[in-house]
C-alpha cells in the first residue's frame, strides 16, 4: 500500500491549501458561502484526493483519484482567476498561488501519465 505522506505532491497540495484559507480570509463576508468557499473545497480536495488514492490497490483506481485531485487544481485556479478579477486578491497573491498550483498540476500529471499507459 502507498503512503500518501511519501508524495512530495500530497505535501505541496496541504501547503498551498493553507494558503488558499488564509487567501480566502479577507475575502468579503458576503463570500463566505460562495466563492470562498468553493476555493477552500476546491483546495481541500487536491491533497484528500491524492491520499485516498493511496489507499486503493489498483492503479487504475490509483489514477482516477488523482484525476479528480487534478481536476480540483484546475478549479481552484480558475477561481483565483475571478478572484483576482474582482479585486478580492491581489495580482501579487494571485502569481505566487498560481506559481503553486501549477507546479502542482504539473507533478499530478506527470503521475498520471506514468501509470496511465499500462494500467488504464
Amino acid at each position: 500500500m502507498r503512503n500518501f505522506k511519501n508524495y512530495d505532491v500530497w505535501t505541496d497540495g496541504v501547503d498551498f491549501c493553507v494558503e488558499v484559507y488564509k487567501m480566502t480570509e479577507q475575502f468579503p463576508k458576503k463570500e463566505t458561502y460562495a466563492l470562498s468557499d468553493q476555493m477552500q473545497r476546491a483546495a481541500v480536495s487536491i491533497p484528500s484526493n491524492v491520499a485516498e488514492g493511496c489507499s486503493r490497490r489498483s492503479e487504475k483506481e490509483f489514477g482516477h483519484f488523482l484525476e479528480i485531485s487534478l481536476g480540483s487544481a484546475y478549479e481552484v485556479e480558475t477561481q483565483m482567476e475571478i478572484a483576482v478579477r474582482l479585486g478580492y486578491i491581489t495580482k501579487n497573491q494571485f502569481d505566487k498561488a498560481s506559481d503553486s498550483v501549477q507546479s502542482i498540476e504539473k507533478r499530478l500529471s506527470s503521475v498520471i501519465n506514468n501509470i496511465k499507459p499500462t494500467n488504464y
